[in-house]
């Protein structure tokens, strides 16, 4: 007997027409994400700005790595499509932009406002890059009206250097600090991938950097190749070790 699809495939279509026609785009189509088909089909998507090409190469990253284009009217043009498909949630992330001074952290803003002009109630999470370490552009974004401030830290520190080449892990943490420093009500949160290489002690390590940083909200996930031109799996994590490490984390 045939199982049913997870997902509703005529919203699916929808959604990523209604995208591709607006020229919005999508980290959960550039990072070719495998989770899109059931949450297009929920109209849930992560909206990506500044462009579909990255200043970086990280090696578990689809997104490519090129001069990025984007056109000074995304931020109009997403909030229209929030406007249309009624959210009451919204994330927004970005490529990273270190041809910017700011590291595109006046799009993220303009973006926050254009929304919140269609409804002040509109809960919105950013999930910024580091800024290249511009905390003074990382300011002028904890003082909008966000619900959360996220920055993922992706993998643990001794992976950092062959991972994300352009990255640096104590300039994240840095980020999530100022970020508390500059706004202690925001909401701060961060993002682990399991299954690179880390060890238990390399990940739990890295819950307590983040933990001293104030962090409020941690997500740790599966890594899954984009293809077999990324850094490989090294581990499937069972349901039985994320909830191991969901315990120390919560204690």
């Amino acid at each position: 007997m045939n199982s049913k699809p997870k997902y509703n495939r005529k919203k699916y279509v929808e959604l990523r027409d209604q995208l591709k026609n607006k020229k919005i785009h999508t980290v959960c189509i550039g990072a070719n994400c495998p989770n899109r088909y059931e949450c297009f089909s929920e109209n849930t998507a992560t909206f990506l700005i500044l462009g579909d090409k990255c200043t970086r190469d990280c090696k578990y990253c689809n997104i490519q790595k090129g001069k990025p284009v984007y056109s000074e009217k995304e931020p109009k043009i997403i909030a229209q499509i929030v406007k249309k498909l009624n959210l009451k949630y919204v994330v927004i992330t970005s490529v990273t932009r270190d041809d910017l001074k700011d590291g595109g952290a006046s799009v993220f803003i303009e973006c926050v406002k254009q929304i919140k002009k269609i409804d002040p109630k509109i809960k919105i999470e950013l999930l910024i890059p580091d800024l290249n370490g511009n905390w003074e552009a990382l300011k002028s974004i904890t003082e909008q009206d966000i619900h959360i401030l996220n920055h993922n830290i992706e993998t643990v520190e001794k992976l950092f250097k062959d991972l994300r080449p352009d990255a640096d892990y104590q300039r994240s943490l840095e980020l999530l600090k100022q970020a508390k420093l500059f706004n202690p009500y925001l909401k701060t949160k961060s993002g682990l991938m399991l299954g690179l290489g880390e060890s238990k002690q390399d990940v739990v390590n890295t819950m307590n950097d983040l933990r001293n940083m104030g962090v409020d909200y941690l997500s740790l996930g599966q890594y899954l190749a984009p293809s077999k031109n990324h850094t490989p799996v090294k581990k499937n994590y069972t349901q039985e070790e994320f909830d191991g490490l969901k315990t120390i984390a919560m204690n």
